[in-house]
């Protein structure tokens, strides 16, 4: 009689310490949940500030987001994603579109990539990858000004044929000893292009007849 009481004791305990438990872990999310947001929001907002700088436009471009859906194979998203607009007296002149490299060496690249009202690369930005450090990793731009490679480019300048590594017989450089890093953010980059192009009406909120 004594071992079962002695276990429903346990068990009894067992059971409040792991409510107690759980109830500090819902309490310190709970405090944390507005900060950890705040904070997101500000990276994400200085990042979007690198790809179109504050003078370029008159909005803001966090708040002035939309919702891209995980569809369309140009973009490659795993679910669907946040582009946003930059506006100058309302009008739209430029958009950054999530994209991501499915074919990165250890994995996805998810990318930012701002594209101008006349169709030039703006800017890129990697928001996450998992690539080999020392090597890979030199797509960051805090590791090396290689991504800064793509500002100004367009879909005719350099030549489709030329939107790839120059081992492969394009424009862009590869890092010594990594190529399937580069090769898959270039290709990335000049498919979220493509997308631009292909949908440029809605992205851009015109009417291709009233463009001169």
């Amino acid at each position: 009689m004594r071992v079962v009481i002695s276990s429903l004791v346990g068990a009894s305990l067992l059971a409040a310490f792991a409510a107690v438990g759980s109830g500090l872990i819902s309490g310190v999310y709970e405090q944390t949940k507005e900060p950890i947001a705040a904070a997101e929001r500000a990276a994400e907002a200085k990042q979007l500030l690198e790809i179109f700088p504050r003078e370029s436009h008159d909005n803001e471009l966090i708040d002035d987001g939309f919702v891209v859906d995980a569809e369309d194979p140009l973009l490659a998203l795993r679910e669907p994603g946040m582009g946003y607009r930059a506006r100058r007296d309302n009008d739209v002149t430029g958009i950054i579109l999530p994209a991501t490299a499915r074919d990165g060496y250890s994995g996805d690249i998810r990318l930012l990539v701002g594209i101008g009202r006349d169709g030039t690369v703006a800017g890129v930005r990697v928001l996450s990858h998992r690539e080999t450090p020392g090597l890979g990793d030199k797509i960051e731009l805090k590791k090396s000004d290689w991504v800064l490679s793509f500002d100004d480019k367009t879909l005719v300048d350099p030549a489709p044929e030329k939107w790839a590594v120059i081992k492969d017989g394009g424009e862009f450089d590869a890092f010594t000893g990594a190529t399937v890093t580069p090769r898959a953010v270039v290709a990335a980059v000049k498919s979220a292009m493509e997308y631009s192009q292909n949908n440029r009406s809605a992205l851009f909120e015109i009417e291709e007849a009233n463009e001169s």
